[in-house]
């Protein structure tokens, strides 16, 4: 990872580290739904919404436990084009949330993902940011957040992660594990949640099976556990083993995925009625490779699962709807409650807790005709009431959060109420930002920092219509409070012209995209040679203007007057301490 991952305190994510301990020994003292999959079976859809009201239980809190310990909110990662933001898709389709499911390229189903909201998305089949979808299924109310795969977008997928209580991870079954998959796991790892497996396109020619678990286990260093079985791959490619049901599952009438389709259930001890299925050839291989899973593989263990330690792994194709079900269904029961988090007052349990929330992205502009700004909070703890009054911790302000709203997408539903585990938006108007803490008035505690990452690409950006000032100045503000840019300016200028810092030069298309349709403003781009900044860390005792650096240093500030250094390569960084005696360079800010 080219840019060291740090707490946006300053401090180091060692922190996270040492707090995931106190989080699985948490885990495994809770009494668990026990994993059941001979119990698995397609349950009756439910129609009523996530925050519905329950009978209140004795106790101030019980009332809560029921609504949150059937909250499951994860996030969905992967290499770029593995097919995570399809497999969202169809996961809405069986929660009945879409009737039509779309795909990510559009071209056979002629629709667009649900979670690709932005135009840029839809022209590129591409997720640039991360999205929240909610819905239900078999009594479950599931909280999905869609992340971003390229790697110019990795912090936004890195913040969103610390949202989530578990990863789903997707893998090209014709690729194996890739290098945004290797980062995305690190960060899961990291936080210690459990990772579930879903290995895609077996619609097309893949890898030996086999093969692809060994690779799993070496690149990323964690057991897995297959929970079913592909029979053939590509053309030849008939359906999934349930490995505890003992059945075989073949798919029928799926419309090029957009529809649920037929599921047929051969159980594998009637070989006849599997050989008449699926064919003799197949049949064949596939009590071969039964006979050696079930001598070889490694048991399943439910508690290694929820410590991160061992990863259940199912086979599948997300555009045809193959195995898609039974993987929404073993991984509803696998997955963890809502878990505690760590603030500075100590572990803040989901269940025995008042309500308490973070902010853990920004987004600008969901609703054109408003220009409005929404902070998407998770509810860590307790029940969320639109007419409560709540502590902003940063701010130092009591309120009541403005337009409490579910979001699907780019479609939104007021709320009265959300609990534990919940991802919801507010109206921002410029209070909120990124790893803010949101408590009840009466408490004073604040959440871990959240990650993020020291720009690697620098450009310098001006408007070309210097009437739009005003239009310019308020996009890349907002833009940047998003986290997905940096800004900042030279000593003794204005903001005419900017420099701009990303992780991923991909952002600045999407930076000038978003400037130029939601901001009416045209920009023009100068690439700079920088790829090193740092803060000054004892800025109270150095005169900036004097400090004496190398031809290639630049002076710059960023957007609260803090003094930082720009350096093309890392020996300009030596030669600048070594002239000025007594100053302090940081990686990362420690405001």
């Amino acid at each position: 990872m080219a840019a060291e991952l740090r707490s946006q305190e300053g401090a180091p994510v060692e922190k996270l580290r040492n707090s995931k301990q106190q989080i699985l020994d948490w885990r495994t003292e809770r009494s668990t739904d026990a994993w059941r999959p001979n119990s698995v079976h397609r349950r009756v859809r439910q129609s009523r919404s996530c925050g519905t009201k329950i009978r209140k239980e004795n106790g101030p809190m019980n009332q809560y436990t029921e609504e949150i310990n059937r909250r499951r909110t994860f996030a969905i990662i992967s290499h770029p084009d593995a097919g995570k933001t399809t497999l969202t898709e169809k996961f809405l389709l069986y929660g009945g949330a879409i009737n039509l499911a779309g795909s990510v390229k559009g071209k056979a189903t002629a629709r667009h993902a649900v979670s690709d909201w932005m135009e840029i998305e839809k022209e590129r089949g591409i997720s640039v940011t991360s999205s929240v979808l909610q819905f239900e299924y078999g009594g479950y109310c599931i909280n999905i957040l869609d992340t971003p795969g390229h790697q110019d977008f990795s912090e936004d997928t890195y913040r969103t992660l610390m949202a989530a209580d578990s990863a789903v991870m997707v893998i090209d079954a014709s690729k194996g594990v890739e290098a945004q998959t290797r980062k995305l796991f690190k960060v899961c790892g990291m936080r210690g949640i459990p990772i579930f497996t879903f290995i895609n396109k077996l619609d097309r020619d893949a890898n030996d099976t086999f093969d692809l678990l060994d690779e799993i286990e070496k690149e990323l260093g964690i057991a897995t556990c297959p929970v079913n079985w592909p029979i053939g791959s590509g053309k030849g490619f008939k359906g999934v083993y349930d490995r505890k049901e003992k059945a075989v599952y073949t798919y029928s009438d799926t419309e090029k995925g957009t529809k649920e389709g037929e599921t047929q259930v051969v159980p594998v001890q009637e070989e006849n009625c599997l050989r008449e299925l699926i064919g003799d050839p197949a049949a064949d291989k596939l009590l071969e490779e039964i006979e050696l899973l079930d001598g070889a593989s490694a048991e399943f263990d439910l508690e290694a699962v929820r410590k991160g330690q061992l990863t259940p792994v199912f086979f599948g194709s997300a555009l045809t709807n193959f195995g898609v079900e039974i993987f929404l269904q073993h991984f509803l029961r696998m997955a963890t409650t809502p878990l505690p988090r760590m603030a500075d007052a100590g572990l803040i349990n989901p269940v025995e807790h008042e309500f308490s929330a973070f902010v853990f992205k920004i987004q600008a502009n969901m609703n054109k005709a408003h220009r409005d700004r929404v902070a998407f909070m998770r509810i860590c703890s307790g029940r969320f009431d639109a007419s409560m009054e709540v502590r902003h911790v940063q701010g130092g302000k009591v309120m009541r959060l403005s337009q409490p709203q579910q979001i699907m997408a780019d479609e939104r539903k007021i709320l009265d109420e959300a609990y534990a585990g919940d991802i919801i938006g507010v109206f921002d108007p410029g209070i909120f930002s990124i790893g803010d803490t949101l408590c009840m008035p009466k408490e004073k505690f604040a959440y871990e920092g959240i990650p993020t990452f020291a720009p690697e690409h620098f450009a310098r950006v001006r408007q070309v219509d210097t009437m739009k000032r005003k239009q310019f100045t308020k996009g890349v503000q907002q833009i940047a409070q998003e986290g997905a840019i940096q800004i900042f300016q030279e000593f003794n200028s204005g903001m005419e012209e900017i420099i701009v810092g990303v992780v991923g030069v991909l952002q600045f298309d999407v930076l000038k995209y978003r400037l130029e349709n939601e901001y009416n403003v045209e920009i023009r781009m100068e690439n700079l040679p920088y790829e090193h900044i740092r803060w000054i860390a004892n800025k109270d005792q150095v005169d900036v203007e004097k400090l004496t650096g190398t031809s290639d240093m630049k002076k710059v500030k960023d957007m609260k007057g803090n003094p930082l250094l720009l350096f093309v390569n890392s020996w300009s960084i030596g030669m600048t301490l070594d002239r000025n005696k007594g100053l302090e360079l940081s990686e990362f800010s420690r405001e």
